[in-house]
Order: structure tokens, then sequence, then C-alpha cells
């Protein structure tokens, strides 16, 4: 098994909620405040805060502290392990169709 799996759990889990990935599509288009962020939702800041804790824990997401306010983004390239397991997992399911295709292609040919 390789190792970045663990990285794709954690990464898996935490976008398994919809709060986090509501949070992670807001994102995608510029970083927030966390105060911002929250906004849409119906839950109180510290339950918001634990969501941001599970995104960073994944390394979804990074955080940078500035006085008061704490801003939230991205991480860069943090969505590429899953582009790379779902790339993996859609070969050998590619190389099955295209069996199955010769497969029928061949039984047809065998009809005629």
């Amino acid at each position: 098994m390789p190792k970045y799996y663990d990285e794709v759990d954690a990464v898996l889990r935490a976008l398994a909620d919809p709060t986090r990935r509501a949070v992670v599509e807001r994102l995608a288009v510029s970083p927030a405040v966390v105060s911002e962020l929250a906004e849409p939702f119906a839950m109180t800041l510290p339950s918001f805060v634990q969501h941001l804790g599970v995104l960073e824990d994944a390394g979804v997401i990074v955080s940078e502290k500035q006085g008061r306010v704490r801003t939230v983004s991205l991480r860069p390239g943090a969505l590429d392990v899953l582009q790379l397991w779902l790339g993996e997992q859609r070969t050998p399911a590619e190389h099955q169709a295209d069996r199955l295709g010769i497969h029928l292609a061949r039984a047809t040919q065998k009809e005629n």
C-alpha cells in the first residue's frame, strides 16, 4: 500500500462533511477570515472553528493569524493527492472497460 494512502484517507475524511466541502469551495475563490467564512453556517463560531481544525489537520487548509484576525486559505496542492489516487483507480477500470469492449466486438463479429 503506497505511503500516501494515509494522506488520502485524511483528506477524504475531512471532505466527507458538507460544511467542510462548502468551506473548501469558498476558499477556492480566495482566502478569507474565519468570521467571514462562518457567516453562512447556522452554528456557533467554536463549532465552526472545529471544522476548520479538521481541514487544517488533514492539510487541506492553512491559517495565518495577524493580530486578532485569522485568515484561512487552501494549501497549494492540497487536493493533488486525491487526483493521483483517482487517476490510479481510473486506469484499471478503463482497462476493464477496454477488455469488455474488445470481447463484445469479437462476440458480435462471430455472430455475423
